[in-house]
Protein backbone atom coordinates (compact mmCIF):
# COMPACT_ATOMS: atom_id res chain seq x y z
CA UNK A 1 0.00 0.00 0.00
CA UNK A 2 1.29 3.46 -0.94
CA UNK A 3 2.08 5.68 2.03
CA UNK A 4 0.06 8.84 2.59
CA UNK A 5 1.87 11.94 1.38
CA UNK A 6 3.23 14.10 4.19
CA UNK A 7 5.64 16.29 2.22
CA UNK A 8 5.95 17.55 -1.35
CA UNK A 9 9.22 18.53 -3.06
CA UNK A 10 9.01 20.77 -6.12
CA UNK A 11 11.62 21.38 -8.77
CA UNK A 12 11.71 25.07 -9.74
CA UNK A 13 12.98 25.65 -13.29
CA UNK A 14 10.33 24.75 -15.91
CA UNK A 15 7.91 23.79 -13.12
CA UNK A 16 7.40 27.02 -11.17
CA UNK A 17 9.82 29.37 -12.93
CA UNK A 18 10.05 29.98 -16.67
CA UNK A 19 13.77 30.21 -17.45
CA UNK A 20 15.12 30.04 -20.98
CA UNK A 21 18.37 31.48 -22.38
CA UNK A 22 16.57 32.11 -25.67
CA UNK A 23 14.72 35.01 -24.08
CA UNK A 24 18.08 36.76 -23.91
CA UNK A 25 19.86 35.47 -27.00
CA UNK A 26 17.05 36.20 -29.43
CA UNK A 27 17.87 39.83 -28.67
CA UNK A 28 21.57 39.28 -29.41
CA UNK A 29 21.66 37.09 -32.51
CA UNK A 30 20.34 38.17 -35.88
CA UNK A 31 18.99 34.75 -36.78
CA UNK A 32 17.47 31.80 -34.95
CA UNK A 33 20.00 29.50 -36.58
CA UNK A 34 22.94 31.48 -35.18
CA UNK A 35 21.35 31.51 -31.72
CA UNK A 36 20.69 27.78 -31.72
CA UNK A 37 24.23 27.04 -32.90
CA UNK A 38 25.64 29.11 -30.04
CA UNK A 39 23.47 27.38 -27.43
CA UNK A 40 24.27 23.95 -28.84
CA UNK A 41 28.04 24.42 -29.15
CA UNK A 42 29.20 27.26 -26.88
CA UNK A 43 26.99 28.08 -23.87
CA UNK A 44 25.54 24.59 -23.80
CA UNK A 45 23.15 23.02 -21.30
CA UNK A 46 25.98 20.78 -20.12
CA UNK A 47 28.22 23.81 -19.49
CA UNK A 48 25.46 25.59 -17.58
CA UNK A 49 24.76 22.50 -15.46
CA UNK A 50 28.32 22.58 -14.13
CA UNK A 51 27.54 25.94 -12.53
CA UNK A 52 24.43 24.34 -11.04
CA UNK A 53 26.82 21.82 -9.51
CA UNK A 54 28.94 24.50 -7.89
CA UNK A 55 31.50 25.58 -10.50
CA UNK A 56 32.20 29.33 -10.12
CA UNK A 57 30.86 31.53 -12.91
CA UNK A 58 34.21 33.22 -13.49
CA UNK A 59 35.86 29.83 -14.03
CA UNK A 60 33.08 28.78 -16.41
CA UNK A 61 33.42 31.99 -18.42
CA UNK A 62 37.21 31.67 -18.64
CA UNK A 63 36.87 28.14 -19.96
CA UNK A 64 34.68 29.27 -22.86
CA UNK A 65 36.59 32.47 -23.56
CA UNK A 66 39.74 30.40 -24.09
CA UNK A 67 37.91 28.12 -26.51
CA UNK A 68 35.71 30.67 -28.29
CA UNK A 69 37.34 34.14 -28.00
CA UNK A 70 35.32 35.43 -30.97
CA UNK A 71 32.14 34.91 -28.92
CA UNK A 72 33.40 36.98 -25.98
CA UNK A 73 30.45 39.38 -25.64
CA UNK A 74 27.89 36.63 -26.15
CA UNK A 75 29.54 34.38 -23.54
CA UNK A 76 29.77 37.17 -20.97
CA UNK A 77 26.11 38.05 -21.60
CA UNK A 78 25.00 34.66 -20.27
CA UNK A 79 25.55 35.68 -16.67
CA UNK A 80 25.97 39.39 -17.18
CA UNK A 81 22.39 39.62 -18.45
CA UNK A 82 21.11 36.46 -16.76
CA UNK A 83 17.91 38.04 -15.41
CA UNK A 84 16.77 38.57 -19.02
CA UNK A 85 16.46 34.78 -19.29
CA UNK A 86 13.70 34.78 -16.68
CA UNK A 87 10.28 34.66 -18.27
CA UNK A 88 8.44 34.93 -14.98
CA UNK A 89 6.50 32.53 -12.77
CA UNK A 90 4.60 29.62 -14.31
CA UNK A 91 1.39 30.93 -12.83
CA UNK A 92 -0.86 27.84 -12.95
CA UNK A 93 1.73 25.86 -11.00
CA UNK A 94 2.23 28.73 -8.57
CA UNK A 95 -1.54 28.67 -7.95
CA UNK A 96 -1.32 24.97 -7.04
CA UNK A 97 1.53 25.74 -4.66
CA UNK A 98 -0.54 28.55 -3.13
CA UNK A 99 -3.49 26.23 -2.54
CA UNK A 100 -1.24 23.67 -0.85
CA UNK A 101 0.30 26.38 1.32
CA UNK A 102 -3.09 27.69 2.40
CA UNK A 103 -4.36 24.20 3.32
CA UNK A 104 -1.29 23.61 5.54
CA UNK A 105 -1.65 19.83 5.20
CA UNK A 106 1.77 19.10 3.72
CA UNK A 107 5.34 20.20 4.21
CA UNK A 108 6.47 22.06 1.09
CA UNK A 109 10.07 21.95 -0.13
CA UNK A 110 12.07 22.75 -3.25
CA UNK A 111 15.06 20.90 -4.68
CA UNK A 112 16.58 22.85 -7.54
CA UNK A 113 19.56 22.65 -9.85
CA UNK A 114 20.61 26.30 -9.70
CA UNK A 115 23.86 28.25 -9.52
CA UNK A 116 24.58 29.58 -6.04
CA UNK A 117 25.68 32.86 -7.61
CA UNK A 118 22.43 33.53 -9.48
CA UNK A 119 20.17 32.18 -6.73
CA UNK A 120 19.92 35.52 -4.85
CA UNK A 121 18.50 37.10 -8.02
CA UNK A 122 15.84 34.40 -8.16
CA UNK A 123 14.92 35.01 -4.52
CA UNK A 124 14.49 38.70 -5.28
CA UNK A 125 12.33 37.97 -8.33
CA UNK A 126 9.89 35.36 -7.01
CA UNK A 127 8.06 36.06 -3.76
CA UNK A 128 6.48 32.59 -3.72
CA UNK A 129 9.87 31.07 -2.87
CA UNK A 130 9.22 32.23 0.70
CA UNK A 131 6.26 29.83 0.88
CA UNK A 132 8.52 26.80 1.08
CA UNK A 133 9.43 25.22 4.40
CA UNK A 134 12.90 24.59 3.00
CA UNK A 135 14.86 24.88 -0.25
CA UNK A 136 17.99 22.99 -1.27
CA UNK A 137 20.00 24.74 -4.01
CA UNK A 138 22.43 22.49 -5.87
CA UNK A 139 25.08 25.17 -6.39
CA UNK A 140 25.32 25.68 -2.64
CA UNK A 141 25.69 21.94 -2.06
CA UNK A 142 28.27 21.36 -4.84
CA UNK A 143 26.17 18.52 -6.23
CA UNK A 144 23.11 18.37 -8.44
CA UNK A 145 20.23 16.17 -9.46
CA UNK A 146 20.18 13.31 -10.39
CA UNK A 147 23.06 12.61 -7.97
CA UNK A 148 21.46 10.52 -5.21
CA UNK A 149 23.46 12.44 -2.59
CA UNK A 150 21.44 15.63 -3.09
CA UNK A 151 18.18 13.78 -2.51
CA UNK A 152 19.64 12.28 0.64
CA UNK A 153 20.74 15.76 1.70
CA UNK A 154 17.19 17.14 1.57
CA UNK A 155 15.88 14.06 3.43
CA UNK A 156 18.45 14.53 6.18
CA UNK A 157 18.18 18.31 6.46
CA UNK A 158 14.41 18.41 6.81
CA UNK A 159 13.67 14.99 8.27
CA UNK A 160 11.77 13.70 5.24
CA UNK A 161 10.76 10.07 4.77
CA UNK A 162 11.00 9.14 1.06
CA UNK A 163 7.98 6.82 1.08
CA UNK A 164 5.66 9.59 2.30
CA UNK A 165 7.22 12.33 0.15
CA UNK A 166 6.09 13.34 -3.34
CA UNK A 167 8.68 14.68 -5.79
CA UNK A 168 7.69 16.80 -8.83
CA UNK A 169 10.24 17.48 -11.60
CA UNK A 170 10.21 18.03 -15.37
CA UNK A 171 13.45 16.10 -15.98
CA UNK A 172 12.93 12.37 -16.39
CA UNK A 173 16.46 11.53 -15.20
CA UNK A 174 15.67 13.27 -11.92
CA UNK A 175 12.37 11.41 -11.61
CA UNK A 176 14.06 8.05 -12.17
CA UNK A 177 16.66 8.81 -9.49
CA UNK A 178 13.90 9.82 -7.06
CA UNK A 179 11.96 6.62 -7.73
CA UNK A 180 15.04 4.50 -7.04
CA UNK A 181 15.24 6.18 -3.62
CA UNK A 182 11.61 5.36 -2.84
CA UNK A 183 10.00 8.74 -3.45
CA UNK A 184 6.56 8.98 -4.97
CA UNK A 185 6.81 11.09 -8.14
CA UNK A 186 5.07 13.19 -10.76
CA UNK A 187 6.91 13.77 -14.02
CA UNK A 188 5.86 17.35 -14.78
CA UNK A 189 4.78 18.00 -18.36
CA UNK A 190 2.13 20.72 -18.00
CA UNK A 191 0.55 22.46 -15.00
CA UNK A 192 -2.83 20.89 -15.81
CA UNK A 193 -1.37 17.37 -16.04
CA UNK A 194 0.53 17.90 -12.79
CA UNK A 195 -2.57 19.14 -10.99
CA UNK A 196 -4.62 16.16 -12.16
CA UNK A 197 -2.01 13.67 -10.99
CA UNK A 198 -1.50 15.55 -7.74
CA UNK A 199 -5.22 15.45 -6.94
CA UNK A 200 -5.30 11.69 -7.58
CA UNK A 201 -2.27 11.03 -5.37
CA UNK A 202 -3.57 13.25 -2.56
CA UNK A 203 -7.07 11.81 -2.90
CA UNK A 204 -8.73 15.12 -3.66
Amino acid sequence: MTAKIQNIIFDLGAVLIDWNPRYLYQQIFQSREAMEYFLAHVCTSEWNEEQDGGRPIREAESLLLDQFPYYKSEILAFYGRWTEMLGGPIQPTVEVLKELKEKQQHGLYALTNWSAETWPKAEESFAFLSWFDGILVSGKENMKKPDVRIYQAIFDRYGLEPASTLFIDDNHRNIEAAQRLGLQTIHFITPAQMKTELNIILGQ
